[in-house]
């Protein structure tokens, strides 16, 4: 396996860890009483900009902790520069990503549209920003693999 194929599959690995770990500790604290608006959006705000913050912090140092269990194991330096393969494989899997989460931004839109509580328009956009996330590593995994 080459230098991207293991760190796309590090990168998927660790976003389903830090999404699941982050998920169960935060979701529990949910207010289930009656509220008002201000308190949903206080929870539902606090979620996603502590989870964003998490998980680019937990994102770098997983980073740098593949880059040298990387290095110790093979003996190799990480590539210091990406060629047109690389980059091609980059813009395909943002572009598969984007589309992932301009889905669900639309679901969550919708959801407002159809009466739905505030609750499920954000988890439709905290879940899509997840599979958004899996998705570009699962689609950079697979170009690497079989090619573009």
């Amino acid at each position: 396996m080459t230098y991207q194929e293991k760190k796309s599959i590090v990168s998927l690995i660790s976003s389903i860890l830090i999404f699941t770990v982050y998920g169960l500790y935060k979701y529990p604290a949910y207010p289930n009483e009656v509220m008002d608006s201000t308190v949903t959006f206080h929870y539902w705000g606090s979620f996603v900009l502590v989870l964003t913050l998490v998980s680019i912090a937990a994102h770098i140092v997983i980073s740098i902790i593949f880059n040298i269990v990387f290095r110790m194991t093979t003996g190799e330096k990480e590539p210091s520069f990406a060629d047109e393969l690389d980059k091609r494989i980059d813009l395909l899997a943002f572009r598969n990503s984007f589309a992932m989460f301009i889905i669900g931004f639309l679901l969550a839109m919708g959801a407002l549209v159809i009466d739905q509580p505030l609750k499920v328009m954000f988890i439709v956009l905290i879940v899509s920003g997840f599979l958004s996330d899996v998705t570009g590593s699962i689609s950079r995994l697979y170009h690497y693999r079989r090619g573009v």
